[in-house]
């Protein structure tokens, strides 16, 4: 598969980042998680990007508007991004939250290849092969499938694995947002979009006595995890699919969970795994080999 541009250097640099960020939110909403239910920390969360995406366009000069024919686009991947945050909700709910973000993590980009495979017919190149193969061996790693061989068919892991296909499937639609407008303002309205469809499953009562909590924790890790991590970070993965193609832009998934576990070692105290290590270290592998670009071929004497 071609990539769509040749990627700036600042913006491999900042997705690279970006899934740093992705990784540091795990402990960082497990910090959450002893505060409020996890559908009401996503509608906190969404709240809060869509109130940092209306004061950071305008800083930077970006406009909102979105051409008519983008609706139809960012309405069904606002629709996609809450059905993720639903069934994410539900697998945490059924099964361990550490299995499915490896879980989740791995396959989306996987998932996001294959249907790019099926959608453009056409087959990978040699090294996204590669790194596809080594991205699946890391997570038969990550997920240590020798161990418990049915770890797959778990029931909080099923709603994982649907939470995985539906971002693979968002990606498709986020990678046409610069269509239709600026990346940013297309962000914005799915944003909304997702917003809206979480708001119906929000505990009231809960959210009421949210706003009383006065520990400074709570407030740090909501606003790291709305404005850094999904306004910001977030927001460079889907600008990434515009520019890279959502094949490679998920290819740099592969790097959270290394990075979920270094920060919950940091953060948490957590030790990290010799099986999370090597899978970890495959992953990154994975995401060289996908991204590595092909060498120019040699000119030929006497030909111009």
């Amino acid at each position: 598969m071609q990539q769509k541009q040749v990627p700036g250097k600042g913006l491999v640099s900042g997705v690279i980042f970006s899934m740093f960020l992705w990784g540091l939110s795990w402990p960082s909403g497990k910090i959450l998680s002893r505060y409020c239910s996890v559908i009401n920390f996503s509608v906190y969360r969404y709240i809060l990007v869509v109130a940092t995406m209306l004061v950071l366009l305008p800083l930077l000069g970006v406009g909102f508007r979105v051409k008519k024919a983008g609706i139809p686009v960012f309405m069904v991947s606002g629709v996609l991004l809450a059905g993720y945050s639903y069934f994410f909700f539900l697998g945490l709910k059924a099964g361990s939250p550490g299995a499915g973000g490896v879980l989740v993590t791995t396959l989306n980009p996987i998932m996001a290849y294959f249907i790019g495979i099926i959608l453009k017919r056409k087959m990978p190149s040699r090294n996204e092969t590669a790194g596809l193969a080594l991205g699946i061996v890391a997570g038969i790693i990550l997920l240590k499938i020798w161990d418990n061989s049915t770890a797959l068919l778990d029931s909080g892991n099923l709603y994982f694995l649907l939470a995985a296909f539906t971002w693979a499937v968002m990606s498709k639609f986020t990678a046409k947002g610069a269509i239709y407008g600026s990346s940013m303002g297309f962000s914005l309205w799915q944003y909304l979009v997702t917003l809206a469809c979480l708001l119906p499953f929000t505990n009231i009562a809960e959210m009421q006595t949210a706003i009383h909590i006065k520990e400074s924790i709570f407030w740090l890790n909501l606003f790291f995890s709305a404005v850094i991590v999904t306004a910001i970070a977030t927001t460079v993965y889907f600008l990434a699919t515009t520019r890279l193609g959502s094949e490679k832009a998920s290819s740099f998934i592969f790097l959270v969970p290394l990075a979920a576990a270094v920060s919950s070692w940091l953060l948490l105290g957590e030790r990290i795994l010799p099986h999370t290590a090597i899978g970890g270290v495959l992953g990154m592998a994975a995401v060289y080999m996908i991204n590595k670009r092909r060498p120019a071929p040699e000119a030929v004497p006497g030909k111009s």
